[in-house]
């Protein structure tokens, strides 16, 4: 059974259940690799795990398609308003999908707060908007805020 990536890029977990094994591979430039098999069905940490890991590919993609919306102008050239589109659907996706193993208040708060802490970073690296110690602080506050949701699920 072949695991096929778009883009060769592709960070998603599939579950392949064949006589009661169970094989969770990771799909890396076209090709499978099998992180682990087991017997039945996967641990609740690793699927937690997964969970988290997807969720913060999803915080990343909302970066992206954040930024994208700028240099979109308003969806007026193309290739930005493409990537934009493009992450907007994968971050929901991710999200939903990380959702089905964790609380739902956790990991939209979590979302959220990554798309805004790293959209603010990039804003001041790439747009040169301001970095004053009171929004470097906030940012500060908000990154705790997710940690603290991260230990305390």
């Amino acid at each position: 059974m072949a695991v096929f990536c778009y883009l060769g890029l592709a960070i998603l977990p599939l579950i392949i259940e064949h006589d009661n094994v169970s094989r969770l591979s990771l799909c890396w430039l076209g090709r499978p690799s099998y992180a682990s098999v087991f017997r039945g069905r996967p641990r609740l940490s690793e699927v937690v795990t997964m969970a988290w890991i997807i969720l913060v590919i999803a915080g990343l993609l909302e970066v992206i398609w954040a930024i994208g919306l700028k240099y979109s102008h308003g969806f007026s050239r193309l290739t930005p308003s493409i990537i934009t589109l493009v992450a907007m659907a994968a971050s929901v996706f991710l999200l939903a999908y990380a959702m089905k193993s964790l609380p739902a208040g956790t990991a939209y708060a979590v979302w959220t707060g990554i798309g805004a802490v790293g959209t603010a970073i990039l804003g001041i690296v790439l747009l040169g908007e301001s970095a004053s110690l009171a929004r470097i602080l906030s940012l500060g506050l908000i990154l705790a805020g997710i940690i603290g949701l991260k230990l305390a699920s």
